[in-house]
Order: structure tokens, then C-alpha cells, then sequence
């Protein structure tokens, strides 16, 4: 179901005369929760912002094919969650890591992330969910995080339900153990 807020944006979009009076409110409504997402998946804050700009670049480009069969906000993660796993894509084959620890190189950025404020537990936290698959992973922080519901990260992802809700347990599973496991 499409909010309010939504709607109003949606018709703005698809009016020629208003579509850059929409953009300007896709931005304002959806830029922290973009960023956040994408930070959770490169860990670091510079790299987000730049991805989040690219994201928004792609959605301005592509505006007009934007029909209003899936949610705005659906359309808007599918974008930032390609452009994150593109970016890294990237920088893992342009820093050649290691095999068995391909989200090593993530982990030591985050710790030396000059934007990273979180204790120790945090950073504890930030290993478990880097220690995931990468499916899981993003499905752990939608729903954890963003407290998105299945059938949301569903409509993104392109996974069912069912899927979606094993892979979360999975992950959540696998969290708990990482955290309990070194106290």
C-alpha cells in the first residue's frame, strides 16, 4: 500500500511541468533511509554518499520509465542496492582479496572509518553481519534495520516470502552465535 507522501510524489513525477518539483521531494523523503542502507552494505561513509549520489543520478535518468506498478521506495532500493553491489564488485576485484576473506578489506575500513561512532559492540555487531552471505546479509539488515516487512524486501529482492523469512532466521541465528561466542 502507498502512502500518502508517496502518491503525491508519484503524480508530481509522472506530470512534466512538476517532475523536477517531485524529484526534489524523492530526495528530501527517501535520502537518509537510501543512505543507511547503503552504508550497512559498504560500511563506509564516503563510499555511501557517493553511491547514494549515483543512485539518484540513475533515478533522475530514468524517471520517465517509472510507472508506478512497484512502490516508489521499492524502485528507489533495487536502484541503491545494485549500485552498492556494483561498487563492491568493483573494489573487490580492484583490491584482489583474498579468497577466504573477501569482506576483510570491508571490516578494516570500517574500523578506521573516521564516521564510524560505535562502541565496541557495535563494531562486534558490524563483524557478525560481515561474517554473513551476502543474501542474508542484505535480508538481515532490511528487516533489522530498516524494519522493512517481508513483503517489501520481497517486492525488492525478487525472493519469496517463505525465503526471505528462512534466510532472516539463518542470518539471525548466525548473528546471536557470532556475538555470544567470543563473551
Amino acid at each position: 500500500m502507498m502512502d500518502k507522501t508517496e502518491k503525491e510524489i508519484i503524480e508530481k513525477i509522472q506530470d512534466p511541468s512538476q517532475r523536477k518539483d517531485g524529484f526534489s521531494l524523492i530526495v528530501k523523503h527517501y535520502s537518509e533511509r537510501l543512505y543507511w542502507q547503503i552504508r550497512r552494505m559498504v560500511l563506509c561513509h564516503d563510499d555511501a554518499n557517493d553511491i547514494l549520489q549515483n543512485v539518484f543520478l540513475k533515478a533522475w535518468i530514468n524517471i520517465e520509465l517509472f510507472r508506478g506498478e512497484a512502490k516508489l521506495s521499492t524502485w528507489l532500493y533495487r536502484i541503491a542496492i545494485n549500485e552498492s553491489i556494483t561498487f563492491l564488485s568493483n573494489l573487490n576485484k580492484k583490491n584482489s582479496f583474498k579468497a577466504d576473506d573477501p569482506d576483510g578489506f570491508l571490516l578494516s575500513r570500517l574500523e578506521t572509518d573516521p564516521y564510524f561512532d560505535g562502541d565496541e559492540l557495535q563494531l562486534k555487531l558490524q563483524k557478525a553481519i560481515l561474517s554473513l552471505p551476502e543474501k542474508q546479509r542484505l535480508v538481515f539488515n532490511m528487516r533489522y534495520f530498516d524494519e522493512l516487512k517481508y513483503e517489501e524486501i520481497s517486492a525488492i529482492l525478487g525472493t519469496s516470502v517463505g525465503a526471505l523469512k528462512a534466510s532472516y532466521h539463518h542470518a539471525s541465528k548466525k548473528v546471536e552465535e557470532f556475538i555470544i561466542s567470543d563473551v
